[in-house]
């Protein structure tokens, strides 16, 4: 058979980008579908007002200086990529916080400083906490053969406090958890190290547009073809493979391999005759609501150093959809500006985002006008909640800008069902699908966050499409 690419990768997020590289280093003809005209994905950026805001970034995890072990996920990254460590222009956290009623810890990218901090407000849980990080530093979390286990229960066998249990899950399960009231072992393990053990970083420059314009420099100009306005709408299958790729306007592609990031339900979906396995596939169906206000030029904001709040203020934290539209009691506040920059850094908008569990399916299923009244009242609701957790009072009187994205957005924009960021609870980690020669990577695959993206991207280039 004549194919017209060795491989074609669907979606330009940051998963699909990082395979594409990956590939083009050896010499593969390869290109990425992508529906929308930028790359990005579930982290991109858009103009408002003058102002440029991101869907996707608070900030990066996995931080590592430029000296650090090899083994790093940045680092090994950057080198599998072939991209100077410059290129990112990485800035540490400032410090960021867990805060439920009563107690507060704070962490930054000095684990002692979190060890202190669970030391001074549960001294009778810190030896328990110790043995529970020993072993996680121990766990290849990486390992494609394991098996779900409940992290619920694993990090109760440790940690028997009810309240400090809550507030380990918290941001991880906020930063990575597709699962209600629990996750697998590995994720959590994986969100850990991402976040407690190494920390939050943020390029300096334009965000998360300093990254997508590496990353796709490196790839046009490593060979690869970058093909934006090009949704992949058909798969057509026969004898186990995927023949023909059926793009939104109507072109026949063929290529030898395929690397889907659209998500593994949603790629089963595109497949032609659809496989028997999708009646056993689950959707996703967390969602969240993000609101953001770039405040007055007058409004002080320089009372927080923060860079971003976990918070909590019920008595039990629950990780599940509301049974309204969005859930108040939790979620995260960020100050995308609270980072170390340089003097001479461009910096980004001093602005406050917010974000909640959010219920889909009830967003999914208003009409226009109901769904403008209750995305108003949901980013009214949120910034009360705010003012309450940081005590910044009138944030919204006079600001510059005002916006939210909802469950609809993410399906708009990203094509996720239930407009679930994280996706489906069961994770393949293997990347293998039912099809020989087509493939998953990205949130689906399990390694979660911006940097879990592009490792998931290069790790199945790595194992399968340039043997």
């Amino acid at each position: 058979m004549n194919y017209d690419y060795d491989c074609i990768i669907i979606g330009a997020g940051l998963s699909g980008l990082a395979a594409g590289i990956r590939l083009a280093h050896f010499g593969k003809k390869v290109a990425i579908c992508e529906r929308h005209d930028r790359p990005g994905g579930l982290n991109s950026y858009y103009s408002r007002c003058g102002i440029d805001l991101e869907t996707g970034l608070h900030g990066m995890t996995n931080f590592a200086r430029r000296d650090g072990a090899k083994s790093l996920p940045l680092l090994k990254l950057l080198r599998q990529l072939r991209i100077p460590y410059d290129s990112f222009m990485p800035r540490e956290q400032n410090f960021s916080l867990i805060k439920f009623p009563g107690r507060t810890l704070r962490f930054s990218n000095d684990f002692t400083e979190f060890e202190a901090s669970i030391a001074d407000n549960f001294p009778l849980q810190i030896d328990r906490f110790r043995e529970l990080d020993k072993m996680i530093m121990a766990f290849d979390e990486v390992n494609l053969n394991n098996t779900f286990c409940s992290a619920k229960k694993t990090v109760s066998e440790y940690i028997d406090n009810p309240l400090l249990l809550d507030m380990l899950f918290c941001p991880l399960m906020f930063y990575g958890s597709a699962m209600p009231e629990d996750m697998d072992w590995s994720q959590f393990v994986i969100m850990y190290k991402s976040i407690f053990k190494e920390g939050f970083f943020r390029p300096a420059g334009e965000g998360i547009k300093t990254v997508l314009n590496v990353l796709e420099e490196r790839f046009v100009g490593s060979g690869g073809e970058l093909r934006l306005n090009c949704g992949i709408e058909k798969l057509v299958t026969a004898n186990d493979q995927i023949t023909t790729l059926k793009t939104d306007n109507g072109e026949s592609i063929r290529a030898k391999q395929i690397l889907s990031s659209a998500g593994l339900v949603e790629t089963m979906t595109m497949c032609a005759p659809q496989p028997q396995c999708l009646n056993q596939l689950s959707c996703g169906e967390l969602g969240y609501l993000e609101t953001m206000v770039v405040p007055s030029r007058k409004f002080d904001l320089s009372s927080h150093q923060e860079t971003i709040i976990f918070f909590c203020d019920a008595n039990k934290f629950n990780y599940k959809s509301p049974a309204e539209t969005v859930d108040t009691n939790s979620g995260v506040i960020c100050f995308p500006h609270n980072f170390q920059f340089n003097p001479n850094d461009q910096r980004p908008e001093r602005m406050v985002r917010a974000t909640v569990l959010a219920n889909s399916s009830k967003w999914l299923s208003m009409d226009r006008g109901s769904y403008q009244r209750h995305k108003k009242a949901a980013t009214s609701a949120i910034f009360n909640q705010v003012e309450q957790v940081t005590g910044l009072e009138s944030l919204t009187d006079d600001a510059l800008f005002i916006d939210a994205f909802t469950p609809r957005t993410i399906l708009r924009y990203t094509g996720h069902i239930n407009g679930a960021i994280y996706g489906c609870p069961d994770k393949v980690r293997s990347g293998r699908t039912d099809y020989d020669n087509l493939f998953i990577c990205g949130t689906d695959q399990g390694f979660l966050g911006i940097t879990g993206a592009m490792l998931s991207g290069i790790s199945i280039a790595n194992m399968y499409l340039l043997r």
